[in-house]
């Protein structure tokens, strides 16, 4: 049984869900490792993109399920006021 670590969600305060430790850790360091500190910040694919690269093959062979544990890390991230959404079409990230 691998380590779990309890996220939160922006969107639904107050709530929590735990998820596999190595590869939050992994995509956090990898967004945090690429997420610009000031606006205009990165679209989600931007953020992707970029993070791709940091990312372990073994926990993320070829970027897979990458997009997901985004925007998982993404909306935790927001919730511990971390990461701040602008208001854009589409919308951009970026470390507070």
């Amino acid at each position: 049984m691998s380590d779990k670590i309890a996220v939160e969600n922006i969107n639904t305060p107050g709530r929590t869900n735990n998820v596999d430790k190595a590869k939050y850790t992994a995509m956090k360091n990898a967004m945090l490792a690429t997420l610009p500190k000031a606006a205009p910040g990165m679209t989600a694919k931007e953020a992707k993109d970029a993070a791709l690269a940091h990312l372990p093959d073994d926990l993320f062979p070829g970027g897979a399920t990458s997009g997901w544990w985004l925007k998982c890390v993404q909306l935790d991230l927001e919730a511990k006021g971390m990461v701040i959404r602008e208001n854009t079409k589409p919308l951009r990230f970026h470390q507070t």
